[in-house]
């Protein structure tokens, strides 16, 4: 298939999973829009769309002259219940596709979910319902549980009956990547956490349930996600289908926290008797966060764009041991693979390369 020919939509191109999409696409001699409602402009390349998703006037006006054959949708919008995240970000995927039909031009829709496909929202799990049998497997049904993500999936569905486009839908478990401003950022948030105990003298103290702790885990790099997402948009035997993507090895946090405490040069601690949540660890920090900032000339003097420890809470507390199988998308052809220990320390040096941690 001839790359020129293919015009990628990424949507939500400044998060982490939408730009190192871009980049790979980019990479790959596509061209390729980035949409977003406070577009950036890091990645040479990518042509940058401001709209914004839930006012389809404003989507009418941006992709006026814009006629993607790809779509791909790596974004949502956070609210206070799932009944409001599901009437939101429906309408988000709803409205972009309502608005691209006319063209005619959209082969295939890629659409980004994540594991609370398998667990349902926080509060479910957290009341140890009923959990799926890890490692969980796209053919496990939907969970009796509102869940955004299902509703997501719904709209790609009737778009793709009424435009006859294909489709694939993507369930990463925690993304590791790079991208500030990022609100769900779990190796920037860590390399943070990192970069304050040195500077104090404190310990790397585990913030999750023993349950993680203890358990069997995997993570899902962000290039990896990206490369996932080309390959099934353009490989006939993906296509209308659901994967897990993850790197392809797992461990256990038990091991891999002291690694990451030892790239830093600092004391981690591991599980103690309850968990003790990193929200509560970095609440009173900005003002070191700004000492250490001004002490090493670093560029993001405010704490909550570079950390999200109420995400990375959420991901560690579970009272439960979570992985994934990636023998469907194997059995297609997709074989790429990457080392989580890899994932972390590139994200680290990539973010001292920056001058985002010291």
């Amino acid at each position: 298939m001839e790359n020129s020919k293919n015009i990628a939509l990424v949507v939500g191109a400044t998060g982490i999973t939408g730009s190192n999409l871009a980049e790979e696409l980019i990479s790959q001699g596509w061209t390729t829009y980035g949409l977003s409602r406070n577009p950036n402009n890091n990645i040479q390349g990518l042509h940058a769309v401001k709209a914004d998703l839930l006012d389809e006037q404003s989507l009418i006006e941006a992709l006026e002259n814009i006629a993607p054959t790809h779509v791909y949708f790596t974004t949502w919008m956070r609210n206070d219940t799932e009944e409001e995240n599901i009437r939101v970000n429906s309408a988000l995927v709803r409205n972009l596709l309502d608005v691209l039909s006319s063209k005619q031009s959209v082969k295939h829709v890629a659409l980004v979910t994540g594991l609370k496909h398998y667990l349902g929202p926080f509060e479910a799990y957290a009341k140890e319902g009923v959990l799926p049998e890890t490692p969980v497997r796209e053919e496990h049904p939907r969970l009796p549980l509102p869940n955004f993500y299902y509703a997501q999936e719904d709209e790609v569905y009737a778009a793709a009956e009424r435009d006859g486009f294909t489709w694939s839908i993507h369930r990463p478990h925690t993304v590791i990547g790079y991208a500030v401003g990022n609100l769900m950022n779990m190796g920037t948030t860590l390399a943070v956490y990192a970069s304050i105990c040195k500077e104090t003298g404190r310990k790397f103290i585990w913030p999750g349930s023993v349950a993680q702790w203890n358990g069997v885990s995997d993570v899902t790099d962000a290039r990896i996600l990206a490369k996932q997402l080309v390959w099934a948009s353009t490989t006939e035997a993906a296509q209308n289908e659901a994967f897990n993507i993850v790197n392809g090895d797992v461990f256990r946090w038990k091991w891999l926290w002291k690694r990451l405490a030892d790239w830093f040069g600092i004391e981690a601690e591991g599980f103690d008797s309850i968990a003790r949540p990193l929200e509560k660890e970095l609440e009173h920090d900005q003002d070191i966060w700004t000492q250490i900032v001004q002490k090493y000339g670093l560029k993001e003097n405010n704490l909550d764009r570079l950390a999200s420890p109420w995400h990375t809470d959420l991901d560690l507390g579970r009272p439960l041991e979570v992985m994934v199988d990636m023998s469907k998308s194997r059995k297609l052809g997709f074989k790429e693979y990457q080392n989580t220990e890899d994932s972390f320390t590139e994200l680290f040096e990539k973010l001292k390369a920056e001058k985002l941690i010291p």
